[in-house]
């Protein structure tokens, strides 16, 4: 059997049966399958197993089990570090597994796992109705949800997870089961933050609100007012409501009509307001940010969906995220957070952003494994490159913002937004009470480390 090939009388075992479809290499479609978002990631499985079922999850865990073959979990792709494809092994790719069905009456939304943020959106605002999502709408809700879920409307519903109300998952064993405040607590407690470590997610059950009006505001300003109106908008937000969300950052200004001809694939300071309501009621909370002689506006009533398709992350490009959370942003952090915008990766899609929490966020469930929910700023470098010889610059760049943050990091960090960066971060994502706690499921659930392809929790048992 080759590294990346499996016997056609051996996949005859998984393909009895199987609802989906089975690609391999050959296939036409086997790079498209293959793919993920991050250009970075080059990856041949030997098995790309396309479910429609949660029977067909469970018949490929236990196929790949038999054979040997590690199992990588595909929702959106979105991840970073591109675990959702591996080399040789099984991917098992819930993307036809993309329903969200919508009770209006309970406001509530079952959606399956192999959904995207849009899925999602689209399907709660035609009701009027919608609840934190990712930033962009191709994030899959799976590994972002199983992540905590940080988006634009924390401050006013908090994390996603919280909003989580019933999972159903396949376990290691290729068992079906579910897990709710009143079933199976303690598997609940760790999907809220724990990641992918404990099976494969079939369907989500969220608690949704009431969202008739959203709007925004996107303020442009050459790089060397960063100063200013950072310090401004950390001032601006010690006060905002909770329906004020967005982030301070720098990135290249787009080639759109609102943006200043000096300012257009350049960098430029930004400010991205969002407010859940109208637009007239945004003016006035936006007010002291529209003081500060910016150059470029753009300010805006939009559905929700539509303004999170608006960001979403242009495909082909090379990635590479980390974060950092912070306990105060003084003056100092300030000037070296903007004095380190200037090594980015530019002109390109890149972003040197600066997230602000509280609100509902921080007065949330203290128990989950989510420790970076307490910071009041997170520092997220967002790079975004074409050629391979910038690689090593945009990971410095990455890095040196990091150490730059550091003097004032809790420590803690959201995995959502890191790749690979050692167990050493993946304890310092979920805490190292909860790790503890957290490895405890995981040998309750997956003993033997099948679903290792994440931020890894581990069992204290080799696969």
């Amino acid at each position: 059997m080759a590294s990346h090939e499996v016997n056609g009388a051996v996949l005859a075992g998984l393909r009895a049966g199987f609802a989906g479809e089975l690609i391999t290499p050959g296939d036409p479609s086997y790079d498209e399958h293959r793919s993920v978002f991050n250009a970075m990631i080059d990856r041949r499985p030997a098995v790309i197993a396309c479910c429609t079922t949660a029977e067909d999850i469970g018949r490929a865990v236990r196929w790949a089990r038999e054979e040997g073959l590690e199992i990588a979990v595909r929702g959106g792709g979105h991840g970073v570090a591109g675990t959702a494809v591996n080399d040789g092994g099984l991917v098992v790719d819930l993307r036809r597994m993309n329903g969200a069905t919508v009770d209006p009456e309970s406001r509530t939304a079952r959606v399956g796992g192999g959904a995207t943020m849009g899925d999602l959106d689209r399907a709660a605002g035609a009701h009027g109705l919608a609840t934190t999502g990712g930033r962009v709408s191709t994030t899959g809700v799976g590994g972002y949800t199983l992540g905590g879920g940080s988006g634009w409307l924390e401050r006013k519903y908090g994390l996603t997870c919280e909003n989580l109300l019933e999972v159903e998952l396949v376990t290691a064993a290729g068992e079906t089961v579910r897990a709710s405040g009143a079933e199976n607590p303690e598997l609940f407690w760790a999907l809220h933050g724990g990641g992918g470590n404990f099976g494969v997610v079939t369907s989500f059950t969220f608690r949704l609100h009431e969202l008739p009006a959203f709007s925004f505001g996107l303020l442009l300003w050459r790089p060397e007012a960063g100063p200013e109106v950072m310090r401004a908008y950390r001032d601006f937000m010690a006060a905002a409501p909770d329906e004020v969300g967005g982030a301070l950052l720098y990135l290249t200004g787009p080639p759109e009509e609102f943006v200043p001809a000096h300012l257009r694939d350049r960098m430029a300071c930004a400010c991205l307001i969002t407010y859940a309501g109208p637009v007239a009621r945004a003016r006035e909370v936006i007010a002291p940010m529209l003081r500060l002689g910016h150059e470029g506006e753009l300010i805006a009533d939009m559905p929700y969906a539509d303004f999170q398709c608006m960001l979403d992350d242009p495909p082909g490009y090379r990635n590479y995220w980390s974060a950092e959370y912070l306990a105060e942003l003084p003056d100092r952090a300030v000037d070296a957070f903007c004095v380190r915008a200037g090594d980015m990766v530019v002109p390109s899609p890149s972003q040197h952003l600066l997230l602000p929490q509280g609100g509902a966020l921080a007065r949330g469930a203290a128990n989950y494994p989510v420790p970076w929910r307490s910071a009041p700023w997170a520092v997220h470098p967002l790079g975004l490159w074409e050629d391979p010889a910038d690689d090593a610059r945009a990971r410095q760049w990455a890095r040196d913002l990091r150490a730059d943050m550091r003097p004032w990091s809790i420590g803690a960090v959201n995995l959502n937004f890191i790749g690979d960066e050692g167990g050493e971060r993946v304890v310092a994502g979920v805490g190292a009470d909860n790790h503890a706690r957290l490895a405890a499921v995981k040998a309750a659930y997956d003993p033997d480390n099948v679903f290792r392809g994440n931020h890894n929790i581990g069992s204290g048992r080799a696969a």
